[in-house]
């Protein structure tokens, strides 16, 4: 693989995307998952062990829970993350342990710092639409580099997509990239991010957009 998505998710998002047992969800980004560009499953036999992220609890309950499922003590969708895509990064020798993994993808995420960069942009969760240019613009400016944004497509009778998760890529050596592909390199499969029958696919330029501050 060539690069490492690091993908936020908002939890508002998530829930309207699923009839799950979602119960007042964070209202800021949290971490979906850290995902080589290629690469699924390489490790069947390196079984995920809590105990050996015991340290970084507080903060994956925090910064990386599982949205849909309100129970703190669930460990389901770290456990997904690591196997599918965690036993595939950790060719990385920053990334070679359990430990180095989730502790590297929660330092990653604070030193982007997503919610504060969006707030100081003047980008908060609200019922009027954004214009996904301007969102893009803001990053643009904040961090040098453009993510990958993917909406939820309107439902039939809206007019507007709605934000669902930012991906930021980094280099091997850790460092912020653009996202778009050089030559000969392959987009992670984004089928990973199903729930239902919804899906969320890369946002439209044109298409007003929406960032919900609470599930409807």
């Amino acid at each position: 693989w060539k690069k490492l998505y690091l993908a936020h998710h908002w939890p508002v998002t998530v829930c309207k995307m699923s009839a799950n047992d979602c119960e007042d969800p964070p209202e800021y980004w949290t971490i979906h998952g850290l995902w080589p560009d290629k690469g699924e499953d390489c490790n069947r036999t390196w079984h995920f062990n809590v105990t050996e992220i015991k340290d970084l609890l507080s903060d994956m309950r925090h910064y990386w829970p599982d949205v849909l499922h309100s129970s703190l003590n669930r460990t389901q969708f770290w456990k997904h993350e690591w196997e599918k895509h965690g036993t595939c990064a950790a060719t990385l020798e920053t990334l070679n342990s359990q430990k180095k993994y989730f502790g590297k993808a929660l330092e990653l995420y604070k030193h982007i710092d997503l919610n504060s960069c969006l707030l100081k942009a003047g980008i908060k969760p609200s019922s009027s639409y954004y214009q996904m240019t301007a969102i893009k613009e803001a990053f643009t400016r904040f961090y040098g580099v453009t993510p990958k944004i993917q909406c939820l497509p309107p439902e039939e009778g809206e007019k507007a997509q709605t934000i669902g998760q930012i991906e930021f890529c980094f280099t091997k050596e850790l460092q912020l990239r653009n996202c778009t592909s050089l030559e000969g390199e392959s987009d992670p499969v984004q089928a990973d991010f199903r729930l239902g029958t919804e899906e969320l696919s890369v946002c439209s330029d044109t298409l007003p957009t929406y960032y919900p501050a609470q599930v409807q």
